[in-house]
């Protein structure tokens, strides 16, 4: 259905291109109508025409363009459902950092017993801090 409105819209751009491109001017065009012997009201409109076949086309296929042009609009923003940028990107490929084998840890990765550890110096003394018996 997109399609064949979209060639429609095609066609009927064609047909508009050709309706105004063999339309005669009006003459003289904004120049005329400042200095020419014309009422306010065809000085600012212009004058009338009878509506010869080449203005009714280019009227109708006007319209035409405009709605196919709508109907084009509201039936490609219903055609998919708005993705997001985020959704494009590759997922997390591990969690877990990767070492290589045979290297060691700048930092164990075991915390030390605390049978062995040094209570921390909580009270500013200097000097060597003992171990609790």
């Amino acid at each position: 259905m997109f399609t064949l409105f979209l060639i429609l819209l095609i066609i009927d751009s064609i047909v508009l291109i050709a309706a105004i491109l063999l339309q005669a001017g009006k003459g003289g065009g904004l120049a005329a109508s400042f200095g020419g012997v014309t009422t306010a009201a065809d000085a600012f409109i212009g004058s009338r025409q009878a509506g010869n076949l080449l203005t009714k086309t280019s009227w109708w296929a006007g319209g035409l363009f405009l709605g196919l042009a709508f109907l084009l609009q509201v039936l490609s923003s219903h055609r998919a459902a708005p993705r997001s940028v985020l959704d494009q990107l590759p997922g997390p490929a591990s969690t877990a950092p990767t070492v290589p084998k045979g290297t060691q840890p700048a930092v164990p990765l075991t915390a030390p017993n605390k049978q062995d550890a040094a209570p921390p110096n909580a009270g500013g003394a200097k000097g060597p801090v003992e171990k609790p018996k």
